[in-house]
């Protein structure tokens, strides 16, 4: 099916980018793809592609979400699924659950499966192409450094509905709507 590949997001303070580039550079290895700070969030529901004449619909049941803004914190680090790394992650602290369960209920009537892994509050700073014990150990030898880490607080006061566009020089990303809290 063609469409409109989307997905709902939080985005992280302009400020955070720099702490984000430096944590990036300690963490490089050779088969970890890092996400570009300036494309980093908090992905609360990626939606796929969807076609142009929902967009609108979707928008609209977003716009519903209600919740007074909340506190945030970026801390901490680790790695999914477990042992085998394959998506290397900051930790984040806040309400993060309560939003993403508004935003499951708003989209549910659209088809919208539900996660059944669950959610867990997260910002990607990279994946891992071909996981194995190798890059296993890099990775988590680096962590451990960096397992501390503290990008301090910040405040969700909005969520936004974004449009994903991949290239070969990566994803492009545009927001389609912007939703206070």
């Amino acid at each position: 099916m063609s469409g409109i590949r989307c997905f709902v997001a939080v985005e992280l303070p302009l400020s955070m980018q720099g702490e984000i580039r430096r944590i990036e550079e300690q963490i490089a290895t050779e088969g970890l793809r890092l996400v570009k700070p300036e494309l980093v969030h908090v992905t609360l529901k990626f939606l796929g592609d969807v076609p142009e004449g929902k967009v609108q619909r979707v928008t609209e049941a977003l716009s519903h979400v209600k919740m007074a803004p909340f506190p945030a914190r970026v801390k901490g680090m680790g790695a999914f699924p477990g042992r085998t790394v394959r998506v290397v992650w900051l930790g984040l602290e806040g309400e993060f659950e309560e939003l993403y369960g508004k935003v499951e209920s708003v989209l549910a009537p659209f088809g919208f499966e539900r996660e059944a892994r669950g959610f867990s509050p997260h910002v990607t700073l990279g994946r891992v192409a071909r996981p194995g014990p190798q890059i296993n150990r890099q990775i988590s030898a680096k962590m451990a450094v960096l397992s501390s880490t503290d990008l301090g607080s910040f405040t969700v006061d909005r969520f936004f509905l974004k449009k994903s566009t991949l290239t070969r020089g990566g994803p492009i990303y545009d927001n389609l709507a912007s939703f206070s809290l």
